[in-house]
């Protein structure tokens, strides 16, 4: 597949995760919808900290569709997804719908990255 074609297919994928990211979880916490409130029980997180998972999260999605930031924003996302996945391990939530759907959205991201920067397939190349 030719740069060309990396670059137009990444740019198309990466709307997805992050989309997925700012609908399904950043913005039930900023509302403060029951949908986010109740997942915060269950790993056993003070909701006090809703809104700043939330914002977090859209810091995330804002930095890793920015072109410049783009990098940062993968790296932060890996962190927070990192301990997403710590918190519903430790409670031993359902391992294919809630523990590894981080790791899930993490390859999203990485992948779009991938596709879509060239220096970041220098880094990680699958074929030389």
């Amino acid at each position: 597949m030719a740069t060309q074609d990396h670059t137009a297919l990444g740019d198309e994928i990466t709307p997805a995760p992050r989309t997925l990211t700012a609908i399904a979880s950043a913005a039930p916490k900023l509302l403060g919808l029951e949908a986010a409130l109740e997942p915060m029980q269950v790993v056993g997180w003070p909701v006090k900290y809703l809104v700043l998972i939330g914002a977090i999260e859209v810091g995330c999605v804002v930095l890793f569709l920015t072109p410049r930031t783009a990098l940062l924003g993968a790296v932060l996302t890996t962190g927070l997804l990192g301990a997403a996945l710590a918190a519903n391990l430790r409670v031993d939530n359902p391992l294919f719908s809630h523990t590894l759907f981080s790791i899930y959205l993490g390859v999203a991201v990485w992948v779009a990255l991938w596709l879509r920067e060239d220096k970041v397939r220098a880094v990680f190349p699958f074929v030389r």
